[in-house]
């Protein structure tokens, strides 16, 4: 299997601007520019959506570890924040919200980290991955 995502970037970096699209078109030519990424612009950044990514793929991960072991969980909610420092992705600290009927704190615990280390993103980073969650 094979995913495609493409940018496009015209001009100095700067003064440029560009725009990234997805493969599925779910997202189409998103502008993203220098001040989108390190000041507050409107737009998009590539750390941004890494952090999506990132949170994707985890709650994914843990949906089916949770499944393999007979838990099915009314809710995964994941927050990735993504912490760029000196031209690098240094971090990614995942911030979960989750509702998982019949399980202890625990075995939660042994399964959300498994998942944290598993998760395919998680094996793609160069960076430390934390993670921190409500178990409801």
């Amino acid at each position: 299997m094979k995913r495609k995502g493409s940018a496009v970037w015209k001009g100095s970096l700067k003064e440029g601007n560009g725009t990234v699209s997805l493969e599925s078109g779910v997202l189409q030519d998103a502008q993203y520019s220098f001040k989108t990424r390190f000041e507050n612009g409107k737009g998009t950044n590539p750390e941004e959506l890494v952090g999506a990514a990132h949170a994707g793929c985890f709650s994914m991960q843990l949906s089916a570890f949770l499944t393999e072991d007979g838990f099915e969980p009314d809710k995964i909610e994941t927050i990735s924040e993504i912490t760029f420092e000196d031209g690098e992705i240094t971090k990614s600290h995942l911030i979960l919200d989750a509702v998982v009927p019949g399980i202890d704190k625990e075995k939660f615990d042994k399964i959300a980290n498994k998942a944290k280390e598993g998760c395919p993103l998680s094996k793609l980073l160069n960076a430390e991955i934390t993670l921190e969650y409500d178990l409801k």
